[in-house]
């Protein structure tokens, strides 16, 4: 506050970091609608991460051409997709910081694909689609960034005058479902299980747990109800 002197000059930290990495950091640090603690270190951090965004986009733009799309590079493109219609959903809501949240997991997930020794050619085709897709998405809060990265990428029209990303609800859905697992009531385990499983699946999956055979002491149960996708409840 002025009153307290403690107002952090915008002029000093743009001339440290740049008008990107500032504006990053100050929506990723908290909710709009509380203040903001500046701190040199969280400033640093986010210049950091600009600093490797550059640095996987000209990666990418190294690999050159990309195979088309197949199973190889399944689990990346959810990954993007499912960024794309959360962040969409944060920024309309105004969530910045649960929006630069997903960025960084996508980030993540597009670096662990760069580090491999040798990718797929569907991979590649995923990995140059989910760099695209991050820079779309960073690009409200670091614009500056966002259109040297999509030059990089090849394009010659402004990120600017690109739509925004649309994500694929074929690859937004969830394919595996948390079930808990309950023995006579009681709460005792949860599993993970591909989706729509068959009942006598989900039943044989739950009955091999040690801690399900713990509940039971060892003995059969008289009954087995599964609830698809949400509880299996077994009775003594």
């Amino acid at each position: 506050s002025k009153s307290k002197k403690n107002v952090v000059d915008p002029d000093t930290i743009i001339e440290s970091y740049g008008a990107d990495t500032a504006r990053w950091f100050m929506l990723s640090d908290t909710p709009p609608e509380r203040d903001i603690e500046w701190t040199d270190a969280g400033a640093a951090g986010a210049w950091r991460f600009t600093q490797r965004l550059w640095r996987m986009v000209n990666e990418t733009a190294e690999l050159g051409a990309t195979g088309a799309h197949d199973a190889t590079g399944l689990a990346l493109r959810q990954t993007a997709h499912r960024s794309i219609a959360a962040v969409t959903d944060d920024l309309s809501n105004l969530r910045f910081n649960r929006a630069i949240a997903r960025l960084y997991e996508l980030a993540n997930a597009v670096g662990a694909m760069l580090q491999k020794p040798e990718r797929t050619p569907g991979e590649a085709a995923a990995l140059r689609e989910a760099v695209e897709a991050l820079v779309l998405l960073f690009a409200p809060m670091m614009p500056h960034l966002a259109e040297e990265c999509w030059q990089v990428l090849g394009h010659t029209v402004p990120v600017v005058d690109t739509p925004w990303p649309k994500a694929d609800p074929a690859l937004t859905a969830l394919n595996e479902v948390t079930i808990a697992i309950q023995v006579n009531g009681k709460r005792r385990d949860e599993i993970v299980l591909k989706k729509d499983l068959p009942a006598a699946e989900v039943e044989a999956a739950v009955l091999a747990l040690d801690s399900v055979q713990r509940a039971l002491e060892g003995a059969k149960p008289k009954k087995v109800i599964v609830v698809p996708n949400r509880i299996v409840n077994l009775v003594r």
